[in-house]
């Protein structure tokens, strides 16, 4: 879980987080949490973000997926999502989110896109749909973010890694 991912952003992204000094690719992660439970980000856009998370290892004791586990993966793709929104002023802060888990999965991998549902200049919110390996749908979430100006308590938890100057935390 350790390896570096490689995530497909657009080049504008880039190029903007570039301008401050920021290595995107480099920075980007699915987050402490995220990473222990394998979540792999595939594609990240402000329309459209892609993950999967393997299901062995999240599971609830009857040895299916843990809703929970959706819903982590759930929140990290809209977060994302907000996020590039947002844009590289603001941070994205989950207010609201709740999923609804149509089918339990044992084995495999699941699948995560989130889409936009509404992107605002202080709120934004996707709707997220997890699917197993057969493309049948396992939980529809949504998750509504907050978009609050970055700031100095913020900015310090940006990762060394990320910087390309390699000033930070």
């Amino acid at each position: 879980m350790g390896e570096q991912q490689h995530v497909k952003f657009p080049q504008e992204v880039i190029d903007e987080y570039a301008s401050l000094g920021v290595d995107l690719p480099a920075l980007f992660s699915a987050g402490h949490l995220g990473n222990r439970m394998g979540v792999q980000i595939v594609e990240a856009s402000a329309d459209r973000v892609v993950g999967t998370m393997p299901v062995e290892g999240n599971t609830q004791p009857y040895g299916l997926l843990h809703g929970g586990a959706s819903a982590v993966l759930a929140e990290t793709l809209g977060s994302i999502g907000s996020m590039l929104h947002g844009g590289v002023s603001r941070i994205a802060v989950g207010v609201d989110l709740n999923c609804t888990h149509h089918r339990g999965v044992r084995s495999g991998l699941v699948t995560g896109v989130a889409t936009p549902v509404h992107r605002g200049r202080s709120t934004a919110t996707y709707e997220i749909v997890i699917t197993d390996e057969q493309d049948k749908r396992v939980c529809t979430a949504r998750l509504t973010c907050m978009l609050k100006e970055i700031g100095g308590q913020d900015a310090q938890h940006l990762p060394a890694a990320g910087r390309l100057d390699g000033a930070g935390a």
